[in-house]
């Protein structure tokens, strides 16, 4: 009950304004790992940003499957920084992650969509290049520099083809990540 307790106090640590006792409560927390995954991904639902932002990258560290589906549930976050956290701890979730990742290429929203696609080429999973290929005809602009830096990151031959039609998109940024992408595939 008191290691409960204080794994609690920890979370909430994580919402203080001070950036070192931040990183040192995340750091703890990791370094408790297993018993704080409930704990945490209870937190991810906290009012403070910080909180749903710390829980996040702890859950990534800590890297328990458990925590794979309330992590797909945060990509939709109001904020930002939480969403980055969630998809960057997404991607240290490994293959539990990828068919999760792949359905939300189809979600509604485009922040959704996005951090799947840059969660999946952190994973790095062959099995994710064709839905990522299609991703590359998304409207959003995110989502297309996202499905083109996991094609690259991923680096299979499939995806030469798509990354060579990436270099006219409207999108200057898609275009560039392309490019990086193909010089190191040549």
């Amino acid at each position: 009950m008191e290691r409960e307790e204080n794994i609690k106090r920890l979370i909430q640590t994580l919402g203080d304004d001070e950036e070192y006792v931040r990183i040192q409560a995340s750091d703890l927390l990791e370094e408790i790992g297993e018993p704080a995954v409930e704990p945490l991904i209870e937190s991810l639902d906290n009012a403070n940003k910080n909180i749903r932002r710390g829980s996040a990258r702890v859950l990534g560290e800590i890297g328990d499957e458990r925590a794979v589906d309330p992590l797909i549930n945060n990509l939709r976050d109001d904020n930002k920084w939480v969403r980055r956290e969630t998809s960057s701890a997404l991607s240290k979730m490994g293959d539990a992650a990828v068919n999760p990742l792949i359905k939300l290429l189809k979600d509604d929203d485009w922040r959704v969509r996005g951090g799947a696609a840059w969660a999946l080429g952190g994973i790095g999973n062959k099995n994710a290049v064709e839905p990522l290929i299609e991703s590359m005809g998304d409207e959003s602009g995110f989502v297309r520099s996202g499905a083109a830096w996991a094609l690259g990151n991923i680096g299979d031959e499939r995806a030469r083809e798509p990354l060579k039609i990436a270099l006219n998109d409207k999108s200057s940024y898609v275009r560039k990540v392309a490019e990086k992408f193909l010089d190191k595939m040549d």
